[in-house]
């Protein structure tokens, strides 16, 4: 990746905003940190006993994250939609990690390909708006999933100021994406803005979607919903732009 002075707006949540800035910082890139959504967790969702679970499923890095704050136990296997989830999963004390790579449709593949059928359901720790495709996916497998909402995303109320004016600037701003919730809250905030070369890079398709109607200079997709391949992409994106 070439380091150049161009804004590169994160708008991932926290504390997975920092993570990427992070990374960037290692690159050169000095990136604009805005959120789009904030992390609120459901302190009234009780977790049931987990001695009647055969395992924990997490689909992010922030539902293992909300786990780990308010439940010592680390003795199921953990089951990750990807490396990123996987790795917290690892920090938070998980011996047993079984990691998947794609979305929540891969990862019931992938837990009914290693998993022989049990009585015991598992346990979905996720947040609220969670679409429930693992549970469909999953119990048409023949595996029973219970759903525990321990968290939900708040949107962000406005657009730093920062990211508002690189954004209405006369220059290229690339605009990272992380979720598809996360592009809805940043295509409303950006309604009635003058947008003028707006370079998104975004971690999926359906992440992109809900900025298909702004006047987009160019799209860079990630070749997997995973944060090494949206760096890849970014990185793409910052070479063509160099050119």
């Amino acid at each position: 990746m070439t380091a150049r002075k161009l804004p590169v707006i994160i708008t991932r949540a926290e504390p997975g905003a920092s993570e990427t800035a992070g990374r960037l910082a290692a690159f050169g890139i000095d990136p604009i940190l805005a959120p789009m959504l904030s992390l609120e967790p459901d302190l009234e969702c009780a977790i049931p006993d987990l001695s009647t679970r055969s395992g924990l499923v997490f689909t992010s890095a922030n539902g293992v994250r909300v786990f780990a704050d308010r439940d010592p136990n680390r003795s199921l296997t953990a089951w990750c939609v990807g490396p990123a989830t996987a790795k917290a999963a690892r920090e938070a004390g998980f011996e047993q990690v079984r990691e998947s790579a794609g979305n929540a449709v891969d990862l019931a593949h992938f837990i009914a390909e290693h998993v022989e059928g049990s009585e015991r359901p598992l346990l979905h720790i996720a947040n609220a708006d969670a679409k429930g495709d693992l549970k469909t996916q999953l119990e048409a497998l023949g595996h029973a999933l219970d759903f525990a909402p321990r968290y939900a995303m708040r949107p962000a109320p406005a657009l730093p100021h920062s990211a508002q004016q690189a954004l209405q600037s006369a220059d290229n701003t690339v605009v990272m994406i992380h979720s598809a919730k996360g592009a809805t809250r940043l295509a409303d905030l950006c309604a009635g803005l003058s947008l003028t070369k707006l370079v998104v890079v975004a971690i999926s398709e359906p992440a992109s979607q809900p900025l298909s109607n702004l006047p987009l200079t160019a799209l860079h997709v990630a070749s997997a919903p995973n944060e090494d391949s949206l760096m890849s992409a970014l990185s793409a994106a910052i070479a063509t732009l160099s050119a």
